[in-house]
């Protein structure tokens, strides 16, 4: 097992921008392993599996092809050999991704060629088992967190940002229900583990957030 760092963290805590900007200060690869789950939804979507029908996706992850490419140092995900990328980072895809990784098996393959990765070369991952599950013998574990309301200003303001509509109830409702989703489902929840630092970046910046783990690393 290479030396790699996993973050860990609920959705919108800033913990895959962090992850990017500490892989590039250390010159080393960032896997996004949200995107796997992502991709997975998308394959679900595409097939008509709902993302609850636990049998089906245990069907599916198992037939699927998952593919981690970088093309001019961005990761693109790929299912069969296409290029969904650009399909991963919708409102409906995002609630997908967490209703699927609450599947055993889904976590289960895709926690296993994170692996791979990982025991190939040293990387940053972030998601939300990384540090639990993932790499639990990296002495490199964080768990990035902000507060839910925090986590939704920032989520509406990159929303508005793109000119998309955004609305401030909405977006937080979804911020508590994923958190629930997460640290409560029956098969390896998100928790900041004993041996893992916690970075609360409610009141940091990133830059701050970026600072911390790269003096404990």
């Amino acid at each position: 097992m290479k030396q790699s760092i996993g973050i860990d963290g609920p959705a919108g805590a800033g913990k895959s921008t962090i992850a990017k900007r500490i892989a590039s200060a250390l010159g080393i690869p960032y896997l996004d392993t949200g995107a796997m789950y992502r991709a997975v939804a998308v394959a679900a979507k595409r097939r008509g599996v709902s993302f609850t029908d636990e049998d089906a996706l245990t069907h599916l992850v198992g037939v699927v092809d998952v593919e981690v490419r970088y093309e001019n140092g961005a990761q693109h995900m790929l299912i069969d050999g296409e290029d969904v990328t650009g399909e991963l980072r919708t409102e409906e895809i995002s609630q997908g991704a967490s209703l699927v990784s609450r599947v055993p098996a889904v976590r289960d393959r895709l926690s296993d060629l994170q692996r791979e990765v990982a025991h190939r070369e040293r990387v940053v991952m972030d998601g939300r088992d990384i540090c639990t599950n993932v790499i639990p013998d990296t002495p490199y574990k964080f768990f990035v967190t902000a507060s839910a309301e925090e986590r939704a200003n920032r989520r509406m303001k990159q929303l508005v940002e793109q000119g998309q509509s955004a609305h401030y109830d909405t977006i937080l409702a979804d911020i508590i229900r994923r958190d629930k989703q997460d640290s409560e489902r029956a098969y390896k929840p998100l928790y900041c583990g004993d041996d893992t630092k916690k970075i609360d970046t409610t009141n940091l910046t990133i830059e701050e957030a970026v600072e911390a783990i790269l003096s404990e690393v």
